[in-house]
């Protein structure tokens, strides 16, 4: 009997796959394109009200169209049969001609007569402009070169107006603390996809620095719990904000690691996102609720019980990350923890409309009542493409 187990594992998980994978291209990416986007202008929203299903009027952040280009862009790609590549090319329009400043980077904010009401820097909004334009090149053949050009610009922007001294990026120009380790996530992130559709060897080099920084400062080398926000230096920030460390982030650092591990035949980095993953299932899940809490304390004490969505979405790739790159029993425990954090995530999916969700869970059970951010959409169908993929060869 016992040598059935795995292959139960295989057959839930391919079934799980087809049940988010359905959700998505029935359910949720025909709601962000009915009600998500301004069709008639190649713009989107910051979102979906969820019980008038209309889109908000708030400020789009800038963070968040890059975000939709991907989740269309890869929606077509699981099965979605709309116009995909059509809204990609839209937002790419819009979201340049309005959010890039003279300078050269991208602005936080703009309002719905797209005008910038956030002209500031965030080291965060950059990396997803650079992971975007990833997109674009890989998946848009007659927009590649422009594509191109506008990740060189900007990338040569960053190295020029923002280079820290030992590894990585500042956060504003002058010097400001805190650094933040999750913009660096991000464009770690980007510098993978990028790797992917171009032989520029910035990306791969960049990519090789951000892994080292994150070994080397990032995680804490005795406890292995990477923090958040750190000095100057890139030593911890002083007081509380230096010990802040979230359950989500852990799993999607793991989930980074673990391909950069693999892809360079890293053992030391493997290691680490192993070590990650641990924490984050061991500190970071909340029994009751069955789900990742926002934030624990450097002690792995929990900080801040509310659970947001896109931490589950981390715990779901992290896993099949670690399955991946695993053998026997261990990969038997990756592959246990898939189901849990799927049924996480389709938490946040509970009577609402179809294809929306909500975003943070209280410890009491109860959600927050506000809007369904778009921002989401990239965490589920990041998670739900790396699920597909993996169901695909089992």
């Amino acid at each position: 009997m016992p040598a059935k187990q795995p292959k139960i594992q295989d057959e839930s998980i391919k079934s799980l796959s087809a049940e988010l994978t359905g959700w998505l291209t029935q359910n949720a990416l025909p709601t962000w394109q009915k009600n998500g986007l301004d069709n008639t202008k190649g713009e989107c929203f910051e979102a979906i009200d969820l019980d008038t299903g209309r889109a908000t009027t708030s400020p789009r952040r800038a963070r968040v169209v890059p975000r939709q280009i991907y989740s269309f862009l890869e929606g077509e790609k699981l099965g979605w049969n709309g116009p995909g590549r059509e809204i990609a090319i839209s937002l790419l329009d819009w979201y340049l001609a309005t959010y890039l400043t003279k300078e050269g980077f991208i602005a936080a904010a703009a309002d719905l007569d797209n005008r910038i009401v956030d002209d500031s820097f965030d080291l965060y909004n950059q990396a997803f402009a650079l992971f975007s334009f990833a997109q674009i090149a890989k998946f848009l053949p007659e927009r590649r070169e422009q594509a191109i050009e506008a990740a060189s610009n900007l990338i040569n922007y960053l190295f020029d107006n923002y280079r820290h001294p030992e590894a990585g990026f500042r956060e504003a120009n002058p010097d400001k603390a805190p650094l933040c380790s999750n913009p660096h996530m991000h464009l770690f992130e980007a510098c993978l996809a990028w790797e992917e559709t171009s032989d520029d060897t910035v990306w791969p080099d960049l990519a090789d620095e951000l892994a080292e920084l994150a070994l080397s400062r990032f995680i804490d080398p005795v406890t292995g719990g990477l923090r958040e926000f750190f000095a100057l230096d890139w030593s911890p920030m002083p007081g509380d904000k230096g010990k802040v460390i979230e359950p989500g982030h852990q799993f999607e650092w793991a989930w980074l690691l673990a391909r950069w591990g693999h892809d360079r035949g890293d053992a030391g980095a493997l290691i680490a996102a192993r070590r990650l993953y641990d924490i984050g299932w061991t500190y970071g899940i909340n029994e009751s609720r069955g789900v990742a809490f926002m934030s624990l304390k450097d002690d792995f004490t929990v900080r801040d019980p509310i659970a947001r969505l896109w931490g589950q979405t981390e715990w779901i790739k992290a896993a099949v990350a670690l399955a991946q790159i695993s053998t026997g029993v261990e990969r038997s425990a990756y592959l246990s923890d898939i189901p849990d954090a799927v049924l996480a995530l389709q938490t946040y999916f509970r009577d609402v409309p179809a294809g929306l969700w909500r975003d943070k869970l209280a410890p009491d059970g109860t959600f927050a009542e506000e809007p369904a951010p778009a921002s989401s959409l990239y965490h589920i169908v990041c998670a739900i493409a790396e699920l597909h993929a993996f169901a695909e060869v089992l």
